[in-house]
């Protein structure tokens, strides 16, 4: 995302841009990050991933009164901003929920890894990878949190195993967490016996996939979301509201990444961030 962001803002001699993220990724800690940008750096617009929406409602509302609101990767659609951009999380669950079937033609129990059930995107992918699964003899047992604490994540992986000797697969809603379960796999030699599939394009992500650790991943590009919320944030402020949809929702493609796709995809992503 941030690369996206200066890319856009580089061109624009009267906008400055400033990114910010939270330390713990707690509500409390990004609620701070709200009130400082309003209070102190005094912004026209401010671009959100919220990270639980219903608690956040009354404090994205407040910000919309002083400035600019647009929500990108994870939505809080019960709230007056203006804008959400990013991913069809649901979507984007039901693409997982087909790679897993792939993964698993003659089915089998699957443990399901998020940071937060309280976050949009982890409630919509979660829902859209149960609908692609109806009628499959792919079974998901749970949902297992771990606060965004990629040792936490690891530790849900570890744990998943001894309790689930037969467990045949894994998903990782966030992207730290194919890392995560690869992490706890590789010591109990599981690795390729229990089938993985993620979300996002990290770097060990691909290099996992491309050797078969990884089955598959269902990548967005946040280049686009930093990119296209300073654009469209630039354009309201100057008065012009035409690129706002109706329903006040841009979604950008996500991408499923497979063993035959990492070479072709890593090259347009190293290009797209100014690499070789």
């Amino acid at each position: 995302i941030v690369t996206g962001v200066q890319t856009c803002a580089l061109p624009i001699s009267d906008v400055k841009v400033s990114f910010k993220t939270t330390n713990t990724g707690a509500v409390d800690e990004q609620n701070r990050l709200i009130r400082d940008t309003l209070n102190i750096d005094e912004a026209d617009a401010i671009a959100i991933s919220p990270v639980d929406p219903a608690a956040q409602k009354s404090i994205i509302n407040e910000a919309t009164k002083r400035a600019l609101v647009i929500t990108q990767d994870s939505d809080a659609p019960d709230t007056e901003r203006a804008l959400y951009l990013g991913a069809d999380n649901r979507a984007a669950g039901r693409q997982a929920g087909e790679l897993i079937k792939q993964a698993l033609p003659t089915g089998g129990k699957i443990m399901v890894f998020v940071g937060r059930r309280e976050a949009l995107n982890a409630q919509e992918r979660f829902e859209g990878l149960k609908e692609s699964l109806q009628g499959s003899k792919v079974e998901i047992i749970d949902l297992m949190t771990d606060d965004a604490n990629q040792s936490h994540a690891r530790e849900n992986a570890y744990q998943t195993l001894k309790q689930y000797p037969d467990i045949a697969g894994m998903v990782g809603l966030w992207s730290y967490n194919g890392p995560a379960i690869l992490q706890a796999l590789r010591p109990e030699g599981k690795v390729g016996k229990i089938k993985i599939v993620c979300f996002d394009d990290e770097a060990a992500t691909l290099e996992a996939i491309k050797d078969g650790s990884i089955f598959g991943t269902i990548a967005q590009q946040p280049f686009e979301y930093g990119y296209q919320a300073v654009q469209e944030a630039a354009k309201i402020l100057r008065g012009d509201r035409s690129a706002i949809p109706a329903n006040k929702t841009i979604f950008i493609p996500t991408v499923v990444i497979q063993r035959k796709d990492v070479d072709e995809y890593s090259k347009k992503l190293n290009q797209l961030l100014g690499g070789t």
